[in-house]
């Protein structure tokens, strides 16, 4: 069997930047060790594989460790294969059924508009290795799926350097890191390194949290964010944070 690949760099206008996906269009779903070995293969932070259903799309990702429940950047790429690279609907917007729920992708123009689930963070009690496992103490600690660690300046964000074996043995499925920008609303960095990811460079499914928590504390709808990873990319122009349905959902233009 020959399964087509494709790579894009999400959350970027330019090459060798934003966060790099690998999409594999499928008839019909392999078995998943079978997927799991080629997103091991691909060594990238994730693989996505996708089945038309239908004119919508059971999509899946996986790390090169595990499969995950939701993903931004790989469902952005996936979106940009389906709609400008093989070019399999005339339409401008693609759902998606995936094992985080509905989530649609639409193009409006050279933007890609990703209606996500919004998982606002909340206290929660802190395992005792954490601050050391970053390096460095956190000004507040809030939990969702990840830990969010929220710092104070851009530059305590950049500065640290994790234990990843130490985060990795923490009981948790991710670390976001976080603090104002200077020429943003904030920044951002992801740490998975049990997930097999030790820094994502650009982290749709991060901004899940992100966004709620920095909407409510800038008192903004409309935020400009950035991951600051060794590659780095922007979550371009403006989120939109609805809370019409107990803030359930989360909707924002990234650049592609």
């Amino acid at each position: 069997m020959r399964i087509p690949i494709y790579q894009v760099d999400a959350f970027s206008s330019r090459l060798f930047r934003g966060n790099p996906a690998a999409i594999c269009p499928l008839d019909e779903w392999l078995p998943d060790e079978t997927m799991q070995a080629i997103a091991a293969e691909n060594n990238l932070a994730e693989t996505a594989f996708y089945v038309p259903n239908s004119h919508r799309y059971h999509l899946r990702w996986f790390t090169p460790g595990v499969e995950v429940d939701l993903c931004g950047h790989a469902t952005l790429a996936a979106a940009h294969v389906i709609l400008d690279v093989r070019k399999e609907t005339p339409d401008s917007k693609v759902t998606f059924d995936s094992k985080g729920g509905e989530l649609t992708v639409e193009r409006n123009g050279e933007l890609y508009t990703l209606d996500f689930p919004a998982r606002p963070p909340a206290p929660c009690e802190v395992d005792p290795g954490l601050v050391e496992a970053l390096g460095a103490k956190p000004a507040q600690i809030l939990g969702a799926r990840d830990y969010l660690c929220v710092f104070e300046t851009e530059e305590q964000v950049r500065a640290l350097a994790p234990n990843m074996d130490k985060l990795a043995a923490i009981d948790r499925f991710a670390f976001i890191v976080t603090a104002p920008g200077r020429d943003c609303d904030f920044v951002s960095r992801f740490f998975a390194p049990a997930k097999g990811v030790p820094e994502d460079p650009v982290t749709g499914s991060a901004h899940c949290t992100l966004i709620p928590y920095w909407s409510k504390r800038l008192g903004k709808t409309s935020l400009h964010a950035r991951q600051i990873s060794k590659r780095g990319g922007a979550l371009r122009d403006s989120f939109h944070h609805r809370f019409d349905r107990f803030g359930d959902a989360l909707a924002g233009s990234f650049r592609g």
